[in-house]
């Protein structure tokens, strides 16, 4: 029987290895298959953030119209135009919001893409990173308040001041 001796005081036959060998396999297939089905849930929150994209680009999309609308008036008008600048204004201060609402919706993405990164690379080298892992997640969750936050307050700004009246 062939075996491993450790200082001549104790053989491990050789059998008793590869079964070890192969129980550390069956376990790490197992944690990795864990890790897969733990990564479905921030999948579905990469799909709510990219949701959230898409209405934030569209807001855009109509604010940047909107405000080529206006310019061209302006440059049509002859007169007072102070309303006209009121609402350029406010246009682009509206922008500026839609803007760092994504902006704070991307860096969650990224952030939630980072925990099932590390999450997996836990599971394959056996490195403890549950709180790294955790941390990320909460300022993923972070800046997706702040970018929920932004947007409401750009839909509050946009219904409460009327901002369509010269239409």
């Amino acid at each position: 029987m062939i075996g491993i001796s450790f200082r001549g005081i104790l053989t491990i036959p050789s059998y008793c290895y590869q079964t070890t060998h192969l129980a550390s396999m069956e376990t790490h297939v197992t944690e990795i298959t864990r890790v897969i089905q733990l990564s479905v849930a921030p999948a579905f929150l990469l799909v709510a953030i990219g949701t959230l994209i898409t209405i934030l680009s569209t807001r855009l999309n109509r604010i940047v119209d909107r405000r080529r609308l206006l310019q061209d008036r302006l440059r049509e008008l002859v007169g007072d135009s102070a309303d006209i600048m009121r609402e350029l204004d406010l246009l682009s201060h509206r922008s500026n919001l839609v803007y760092f609402a994504i902006l704070s919706a991307v860096s969650g993405a990224l952030l939630v893409c980072f925990v099932v990164a590390g999450s997996f690379i836990g599971a394959l080298f056996a490195i403890e990173l549950a709180k790294t892992v955790a941390s990320l997640f909460v300022m993923a969750m972070g800046t997706m308040i702040v970018a929920w936050s932004i947007f409401l307050r750009e839909i509050y700004i946009a219904v409460s001041t009327g901002t369509h009246k010269h239409r």
